[in-house]
């Protein structure tokens, strides 16, 4: 079922299951105990209580869908298996019909195994414990048609737990398909509605900061010195946050604007797209590119982050104009690197 597995919608994983599960082993542990008389060993009784407990927890907990051929084979086997244990004491003849109680406890098994896609192996584990009790007739003079009256009734609810599987398992694989395909559906949604939100909210800011500008531009009359240069700053604000996404920060932002102001040239790229810094490390990053800017007086300051992969994460060149170009280098923890 392309990864998906049958326990989720039928709640086999719940503390229900595991509910369902401890009466399951009380239920055996009641058979044994009240099927001793004339038996010639009490333990292999409790013995094959132990072997279909283990069975209908490896039924709860086998991972996968269906299980392992390994789990498969170990669930196969507990019918049998527990019906020899318990029929190797039995007297002959039998005190009670509740005697045979392991060919009905291992039905369960098998019936919830066919509804996690090993009906095949079910089917097996019965034939072989039925094979058990013709086996056990034949040995002790009562016939092979004897074991078979009362082993072959456990075909019935076999039979109707086959068709039940039949039916569930593809009506799963279209139930996690249908899951599947509205969890894209509401990721998509998701991510376009994040899209619309951060388009709202960039004219929202580009509104705020250009409209007066631009209003003033239209309005006339010609732009004085100081409004030049807010148009400016404002342009190379606005390319920032187009090229350097992962290194806009108010602090950021205030340091680049002061540095620009004094004549500095400041360049910012993020070639790291669409991988991230961790948030640690970008704050690092950014506060030493605050402190180069603060600092600048005069040439040009270009910050960078690198794309990943590499062995640097981020880079500040810095160009004074007089002893020449100085590069800093910072590794993956924002720290420079020697």
């Amino acid at each position: 079922m392309n990864g998906e597995d049958v326990r989720d919608l039928l709640a086999m994983k719940s503390t229900a299951a595991y509910a369902v599960a401890g009466f399951f082993i009380l239920a055996c542990l009641v058979c044994a105990s009240a099927t001793l008389t004339g038996v010639s060993a009490g333990w292999p009784e409790y013995a094959a209580v132990l072997v279909l407990s283990a069975a209908v927890i490896l039924i709860l907990r086998a991972p996968g869908d269906p299980p392992s051929a390994r789990s498969t084979a170990l669930m196969t086997a507990s019918g049998p298996v527990a019906a020899a244990l318990v029929f190797a004491v039995l007297p002959v003849p039998l005190t009670g019909s509740l005697q045979t109680w392991p060919l009905g406890m291992s039905v369960v098994i098998y019936t919830f195994m066919c509804v996690r896609g090993r009906t095949l192996a079910a089917w097996v584990g019965l034939a072989l414990s039925i094979s058990v009790a013709i086996g056990w007739a034949t040995l002790t003079g009562q016939g092979p048609l004897y074991g078979l009256s009362f082993s072959a009734i456990n075909v019935a609810p076999l039979l109707m737990s086959t068709f039940f599987a039949f039916t569930i398992r593809p009506l799963a694989a279209a139930i996690f398909e249908l899951r599947k395909q509205s969890t894209v559906r509401i990721a998509s949604r998701a991510a376009a509605a994040a899209v619309l939100q951060e388009r709202d909210a960039r004219l929202a800011s580009l509104d705020a900061l250009a409209r007066p500008l631009l209003q003033r531009i239209a309005d006339g009359p010609d732009l004085t010195e100081e409004e030049i240069l807010a148009c400016v700053l404002l342009e190379a604000e606005l390319r920032d946050s187009l090229r350097a996404r992962g290194l806009v920060r108010p602090d950021l932002a205030r340091a680049a604007r002061s540095a620009r102001a004094r004549g500095v040239e400041v360049m910012m790229l993020d070639d790291r797209a669409p991988a991230e810094l961790n948030d640690d490390v970008r704050e690092r990053i950014v506060a030493a590119t605050s402190s180069a800017l603060d600092a600048a007086e005069a040439g040009a300051v270009t910050v960078r982050l690198l794309p990943p992969g590499r062995p640097v994460a981020a880079t500040i060149l810095l160009d004074d104009l007089g002893d020449g170009a100085h590069r800093v280098e910072y590794d993956h923890t924002g720290h420079i690197r020697r």
